[in-house]
């Protein structure tokens, strides 16, 4: 069984500790839903768990092999969603899709027929030649958000993903993380409120607040 991990993590940003000493575990279908208030790391810790930032000291862990060991295969393995969605104004929906699948190195054959299932399962498909110049804020993060399954990869790290999604776009959410992780992927979201996630495990990050 896969597991991805974490241990004694302390992050440091904008000169404070934001958090320390926490721990995490996810294995295969497993979900974790980070949660506390404005500041208190679910962003940051979203991106120690990309690879984007390092801990101040812990260490991150995918079946007991130090993700710093191969910062490039722990990309391939995962799929990070930020607050920005960054569709590209010149290139169509389905171009934008086949543009980020051609990034993780899909075959041109596999990258159209995923391209096709991403614009299905967030109900974009009459968008797909559409430039992204003319996409509202919803179908952007619609758009954003169907990368995840133009191109596998086993862990979805999704930043508050319902952001500007009405309730079909947040359905078509649900969907495709509860399929996801039907299949043995695992899911780590952030979240304020509803947390989208059936029988996620949560994470209140305000417990890990450093001592003043």
């Amino acid at each position: 069984m896969t597991r991805f991990s974490g241990h004694h993590l302390v992050c440091f940003r904008g000169e404070r500790t934001v958090f320390e000493n926490l721990d995490f575990e996810l294995a295969d279908g497993g979900a974790l839903v980070l949660r506390g208030p404005n500041g208190s790391g679910k962003s940051s810790l979203l991106r120690l768990m990309a690879g984007l930032a390092r801990p101040l000291s812990g260490a991150l862990a995918w079946d007991n092999e130090a993700v710093a060991d191969d910062a490039e295969a722990h990309h391939r393995r995962l799929h990070y969603v930020g607050h920005a969605d960054p569709v590209k104004p010149a290139l169509t929906v389905a171009e934008n899709l086949r543009f980020w699948a051609a990034l993780r190195g899909d075959g041109a054959a596999v990258a159209s027929a995923a391209v096709g299932r991403a614009l299905d399962g967030f109900g974009i498909a009459h968008l797909a030649d559409l430039p992204g110049r003319y996409l509202s804020a919803g179908q952007r993060r619609r758009v954003n958000l169907a990368r995840v399954l133009a191109s596998a990869a086993a862990l979805w790290l999704l930043d508050e993903p319902a952001t500007a999604l009405d309730d079909s776009g947040v359905a078509c959410l649900r969907e495709a993380m509860a399929t996801h992780r039907a299949r043995g992927g695992m899911v780590v979201t952030s979240a304020h409120a509803d947390p989208l996630l059936a029988g996620g495990r949560e994470l209140d990050l305000s417990q890990f607040r450093a001592a003043s």
